[in-house]
C-alpha cells in the first residue's frame, strides 16, 4: 500500500513539473485525525531566472490536515498573500494581499527508533490585487511548488527538531496589460535547505517554526491544533 501511494505522489510530483511552501515538519496527523491551525510564510529573497530581478512576498493562511491513514496525509491552506517583484531595470513592483491557497501530500516514510522520516509534496498559488503604473494595469500570480524529504530524531525538552532538503521552483506569472509572461526561479538555486522546530503548547497545540535556505531565504512559522 504505501509503494502504491508512493508511485502516486512521485507521479503527481512529476505531472505538475515538481515546481516552496512550508513544509510542516514530521508530526502528521493520525489516520483519520485532524490538525488545524494559522500560519505565516515569508518569503525575503527569490532570484528569478537569466537576471530578471528577485521576489518577496508574504502570506497568512487557515491550516487544514487530515491523516487518511497513519503513514499518509492531506493537507489543504486557505488565506491572503502579496507579491513584491523588483526588476534589474525598474522600481519595485507591489501587489496588495488577496487570495491564496495551496495543497499537499505528505508520506511517513520510515518511523522507527525515535528517527522519522517524511517525504511531501507542497504547492501555493498566491493571487494579488493588481496595480496600475500610469496607463497600464499590472497583474501577477506566484505558483510555488516543492518536493521534500524531513528527518527529525529524539526530541529536546519536549522540542522536535527537524532538517531536511527540497527541490523547489517558483514561477512569477506578470500581465503587463494583454501581455502575459512566466518568469521562472534561478533553477541553479533549485536545492535548499531546510530546519525546523515543533515546540509543544499545551496537550494539543504546539508552534511549527521553519527557515529554508539556498533556493530561497525564507521562515515560516504557524500555531498548530489536534482533535
Amino acid at each position: 500500500m504505501r509503494r502504491k501511494a508512493f508511485f502516486l505522489i512521485s507521479v503527481f510530483c512529476y505531472a505538475s513539473a515538481c515546481y516552496a511552501a512550508p513544509c510542516y515538519g514530521t508530526r502528521m496527523p493520525a489516520r483519520k485525525e485532524f490538525f488545524s491551525g494559522v500560519e505565516t510564510y515569508s518569503i525575503f529573497k527569490r532570484y528569478l531566472e537569466n537576471e530578471q530581478g528577485k521576489l518577496r512576498s508574504t502570506q497568512h493562511f487557515l491550516l487544514l490536515s487530515y491523516g487518511v491513514y497513519d503513514w499518509l496525509s492531506i493537507d489543504l491552506k486557505g488565506g491572503a498573500g502579496n507579491i513584491k517583484q523588483r526588476p534589474t531595470d525598474r522600481c519595485e513592483i507591489d501587489y496588495t494581499s488577496n487570495f491564496a491557497g495551496g495543497y499537499g501530500l505528505r508520506l511517513k516514510a520510515y518511523d522507527k527508533e525515535d528517527l522519522k522520516l517524511v517525504l511531501g509534496f507542497q504547492h501555493i498559488s498566491v493571487h494579488p490585487k493588481s496595480r496600475d503604473l500610469g496607463d497600464i494595469r499590472h497583474k501577477a500570480i506566484l505558483d510555488d511548488w516543492q518536493f521534500s524529504l524531513l528527518a527529525s530524531w529524539r526530541d529536546i525538552f519536549g522540542i522536535t527538531p527537524y532538517l531536511g532538503t527540497r527541490w523547489s521552483r517558483l514561477d512569477y506569472i506578470h500581465w503587463t496589460g494583454g501581455d502575459r509572461k512566466r518568469m521562472m526561479s534561478d533553477l541553479t538555486k533549485g536545492m535548499g535547505l531546510i530546519l525546523g522546530l515543533d515546540i509543544p503548547l499545551l496537550e494539543n497545540s504546539w508552534f511549527n517554526l521553519e527557515g529554508q535556505w539556498l533556493d530561497s531565504e525564507a521562515v515560516a512559522g504557524s500555531i498548530n491544533f489536534k482533535f
